[in-house]
C-alpha cells in the first residue's frame, strides 16, 4: 500500500469513528468531516473520481478472488469426496492415503481463506464478520448464554494527534495480544474498540478480574515513540447475555457500563504522559 493510499485509509477511519458518535449523518455532514481530516492529515485528494474507482476495482477484484477461490475449493472437496467413495468400495488403500494427504492440503488453503475472511488485517483479531457468523443468528440474536466486554482505549485520539497514527497502530496491536492472553475471542469491533467474548462457563467476576490484572500491566509499560516517553490505557464494560439476546442491545449495556469505568480511570491517568 503507499503513502496515499495508508493516509487515506486513515482518513477513512477516522471519519468512520466520528460519526459512530451522531445519531444522523448526511452525505454533507460526511463531506465535511473527511474535508476536515483530511486536511489535518496534509491529504491532498487530486481528481478524486479516478482514486473512487480504482478503489472499487480494487474490492472487486478482492471478492473476485474470494469467490474463485472458494469455488476451487468446493470442487476440490467434491472431486474428494467421489474418489473417496471409490476407494472406499474398491478398499483401495493407496487411492485413500492420496485422498487424505489432498485433504489435509485443501483443509489448510480452507483455514488460510477464513482467516482473510474473518481477521482484522492490522491486529489480525476476529472481525464483525466472525462475529456475525459464529455467535449471532438471522436476527442479531445470540445462539448461547455467556458474557460480552466492551474495551475502548482512553486517550487513542491523543496518541494518533501527537505521536502519529504509525504509533496508534503499534498501541492497537499491542492491546490485542495483551488481550488475546485471556484465551478468548478478540473482536476488533471499531476503530479503538474490542469487544470479548467469555463463555457462560467463565463467572463474570473471573472475567473482570483477568481484565483488571491486564490493564495494571499496560498501565505499568512505558513506551518510547519520537523521542517520547508515553503511556497507553483502556476501559470496559461488561454485560452477561442469553441466548436469544439481541446483540446490540447487549453491547450497549456493556457500554454504559464502561461508561462509568472510564470516569473512575481518567481520574487516575490523565493523558499519555508519564
Amino acid at each position: 500500500m503507499n503513502k496515499d493510499n495508508k493516509l487515506l485509509e486513515i482518513v477513512s477511519n477516522d471519519v468512520k469513528n466520528s460519526i459512530e458518535q451522531l445519531s444522523i449523518v448526511t452525505p454533507s455532514i460526511y463531506t465535511s468531516l473527511f474535508a476536515e481530516l483530511a486536511k489535518k492529515n496534509n491529504l491532498e485528494i487530486e481528481n478524486e473520481e479516478n482514486i473512487s474507482k480504482d478503489i472499487l476495482n480494487l474490492e472487486c477484484s478482492k471478492l473476485t478472488d474470494l469467490q474463485e477461490q472458494t469455488a476451487k475449493n468446493v470442487q476440490a472437496l467434491d472431486t474428494s469426496a467421489s474418489k473417496a467413495i471409490d476407494a472406499i468400495q474398491n478398499k483401495d488403500e493407496t487411492l485413500l492415503q492420496h485422498i487424505l494427504e489432498e485433504t489435509k492440503s485443501l483443509r489448510r488453503e480452507i483455514e488460510a481463506l477464513k482467516k482473510s475472511v474473518y481477521h482484522d488485517e492490522l491486529t489480525h483479531a476476529f472481525n464483525r464478520k466472525w462475529l456475525h457468523d459464529n455467535y449471532v443468528d438471522e436476527k442479531e440474536n445470540f445462539k448461547t448464554d455467556g458474557t460480552l466486554v466492551i474495551i475502548d482505549l482512553n486517550y487513542f485520539k491523543q496518541i494518533n494527534d501527537t505521536l502519529g497514527h504509525i504509533v496508534g497502530d503499534k498501541v492497537l496491536v499491542l492491546i490485542t495480544n495483551e488481550l488475546k492472553k485471556l484465551r478468548v475471542p478478540v473482536v476488533r469491533y471499531g476503530g479503538d474498540e474490542f469487544l470479548l467474548i467469555f463463555s457462560s462457563d467463565t463467572k463474570k467476576s473471573d472475567a473482570i478480574n483477568s481484565l483488571n490484572t491486564i490493564r495494571e500491566r499496560v498501565i505499568a509499560k512505558k513506551f518510547k515513540a519520537n523521542n517520547k516517553i508515553f503511556r497507553t490505557s483502556f476501559s470496559f464494560g461488561n454485560c452477561t447475555f442469553q441466548k436469544d439476546n439481541n446483540l446490540a442491545e447487549v453491547i450497549e449495556q456493556a457500554d454504559k457500563d464502561m461508561y462509568q469505568d472510564k470516569i473512575d480511570i481518567k481520574k487516575r491517568i490523565k493523558g499519555i504522559e508519564v
